[in-house]
């Protein structure tokens, strides 16, 4: 009976050490998610998922611990009262239903609230006013449209640190999900419609960002990297963008309306692919190209009156700036365009020392 209760408590023991083994494998500082909060909708929710996990660990902890006592008492050890009669317990009775229907009510109003208070709706309180970003779905790649600014990028979105940012979302074909994971709240993109999401980035860094519905065979190349820079950084890269975009013309919108990932894309419009991320910008859209995409409608490429620039040679902006802003930015375009901007502090990291684009 003694090697019994030995091979018992030591496969037990075993199994217990799993736990801690299993909870401390996914802890890495560089492991992406809002496990590894980025920004404070993220926070907000990995506290919401720790909450939830101890409150029902207060049901399942004494499940884990009772379970291999019994046995050792009923079972290997032989030393139990026998009480054939024995029917019920009016307290064991009310602690078993007590317990967890206290802990499902609680449960119940937290999450209801903590669901109303993380709605990717729901604007984030700051005192900076939010960049808006208008997301459109491809197969299978993102356009990201800065109406504000007038440009779009696709395989970068590129944001402001420590300021809010709101985006509008649809798709262009079929169901999509749109997931930063790093800043938080997963959402659904559908076509002719419109979703709302509300992220921030505390501080500046780089994070992927992924399609998590399966919309075909490429779904998994549907993959961006999300760059938050300092706001002077975010300037240079509208003013770079602006001066090295090519306009997103009628042309250029059916290579990008057809299948393929973002580097596909990129190749079809004679782009150099070398770099990690295959970015492409665009320094010119229609105007409320977004909307357009949402309700079905015909494109008006009459608002680009703007000759495509020749692949292979540096592009000049093709928005409206004054006399002056075009000299200068002529100069600095034919000195070196290049160096003209500050890098963000993310590409001068250690940690990316491969060939990256620039945001």
């Amino acid at each position: 009976m003694s090697g019994r209760i030995e091979h018992f408590l030591r496969q037990g023991s075993r199994y217990v050490l799993l736990i801690p083994m299993l909870l401390l494998s996914g802890c890495g500082s560089d492991m992406p998610g809002f496990m590894n909060p980025q920004g404070p909708i993220a926070q907000a929710q990995r506290h919401h998922f720790w909450v939830v996990i101890a409150l029902v660990m207060v049901v399942v902890i004494p499940v884990i611990i009772q379970t291999p006592l019994i046995l050792w008492r009923y079972r290997y050890r032989g030393h139990a009262v026998y009480r054939p009669k024995w029917d019920m317990s009016r307290w064991l009775d009310i602690i078993m239903w007590a317990v967890p229907l206290l802990i499902v009510a609680i449960l119940g109003v937290y999450i209801w609230r903590q669901t109303h208070e993380l709605d990717p709706y729901r604007s984030i309180a700051s005192d900076k006013p939010p960049l808006e970003i208008q997301v459109v779905g491809y197969d299978w790649k993102w356009l990201f449209i800065y109406p504000d600014q007038g440009i779009a990028t696709m395989g970068q979105l590129v944001i402001p640190a420590d300021r809010p940012i709101a985006l509008e979302l649809t798709s262009a074909t079929v169901l999509q999900s749109f997931f930063i994971p790093a800043l938080g709240s997963q959402i659904d993109v559908m076509n002719r419609m419109v979703t709302k999401l509300h992220l921030e980035a505390d501080h500046p860094g780089r994070f992927e960002g992924k399609n998590m519905q399966y919309n075909g065979e490429g779904f998994h190349h549907q993959r961006f990297i999300t760059r938050a820079v300092e706001d002077n950084a975010f300037d240079a890269f509208v003013a770079r963008t602006r001066r090295q975009g090519r306009p997103l013309d009628q042309d250029t919108y059916a290579i990008i309306a057809d299948k393929g990932d973002n580097r596909e894309t990129a190749r079809a419009l004679g782009l150099d692919t070398s770099d990690t991320d295959a970015v492409i910008r665009f320094s010119q859209v229609p105007e409320g190209l977004f909307h357009t995409i949402m309700g079905g409608s015909p494109i008006d490429w009459s608002a680009l009156n703007v000759a495509p620039p020749q692949l292979g040679t540096t592009r000049t902006s093709v928005v409206q700036t004054s006399e002056s802003d075009q000299s200068s930015s002529s100069e600095s375009t034919s000195a070196a365009p290049e160096s003209s901007e500050p890098e963000s502090a993310e590409s001068s990291s250690p940690s990316h020392e491969r060939k990256e684009a620039q945001p």
